[in-house]
């Protein structure tokens, strides 16, 4: 995610700034590439028979090293400025990186978390897809045997979460009105304790769109109140540690919890 995140980020600005794109159909084109990522990775998955998390690590370091060195063959550097320049750009920052209730000035992209998290809610509680998505994620043989369809579930999965990763770099982009090539590195693992913090378990089958949101956001607090409290800022590493593992211990809980519910 963290890669597809930072290549939505570096083609919106090489195409806006390096081949002359306007800032809409730079967007589209964004979007489509991402989609195609998630589309390579959900077919190496599912013809492979690799984990799934091997598949994407790959695909992470492939896509960390096509956004340097191909940034810095293309322009010279490892940054991508004046994106602010392109045609379009002052119709579309208001739906990407203005801020709104004055005085308060809350992002619009808390708007797009909130309406993401919305949808994906709705999606998995009250959708066929959605329960086909618990049913692959708890066991794929047996999802298979009742009909679900596995391989089309996954790699749609695989493309709606590369989609959305882009729809972030692109948010980051427009609000930054640059780019950096190394945009977030090491930020990797924070998505997956986000993930687990808000009780999806790392084995699949359970877990909640409300609860990752709610765990995104306990991250985020945290880190910025750390920083506001003018603490050492390496305690931010730390917390999430402790919480990762703690986390981890409460997932294992819950899971034999419904393993239990299940034999009875």
């Amino acid at each position: 995610m963290r890669s597809a995140r930072a290549l939505g980020m570096i083609l919106l600005g090489l195409l806006t700034t390096e081949y002359g794109f306007s800032m809409w159909p730079a967007i589209v084109v964004t979007f489509a590439f991402a989609v195609c990522i998630g589309l390579f990775n959900g077919f190496m998955v599912m013809k492979t028979k690799l984990p799934s998390f091997i598949v994407t690590l790959g695909t992470f370091f492939i896509l960390q090293g096509v956004n340097a060195g191909g940034t810095l063959k293309i322009t010279g550097t490892v940054a991508i400025n004046g994106i602010d320049a392109a045609p379009g750009f002052d119709s579309a920052r208001p739906f990407f990186a203005s801020s709104l209730w004055s005085p308060y000035d809350f992002k619009v992209n808390v708007i797009w978390w909130i309406g993401i998290t919305i949808v994906g809610a709705w999606l998995l509680a009250r959708t066929r897809f959605g329960n086909w998505i618990y049913a692959v994620g708890g066991d794929p043989v047996a999802a298979r045997n009742v009909g679900v369809p596995v391989a089309r579930t996954k790699i749609a999965l695989f493309m709606m979460t590369s989609t959305t990763a882009a729809l972030l770099g692109i948010i980051t982009a427009i609000g930054l009105r640059g780019i950096q090539a190394n945009e977030g590195v090491g930020r990797e693992f924070i998505f997956i304790i986000a993930a687990v913090v808000g009780g999806c378990l790392l084995t699949g089958g359970y877990g909640s769109v409300v609860g990752s949101a709610f765990g995104a956001a306990i991250l985020g607090m945290a880190s910025i109140g750390i920083i506001l409290s003018q603490w050492d800022s390496n305690w931010v590493y730390a917390f999430q540690g402790v919480i990762l593992v703690l986390a981890v211990m409460l997932n294992a809980a819950i899971r034999a919890r419904a393993a239990g519910a299940r034999s009875r």
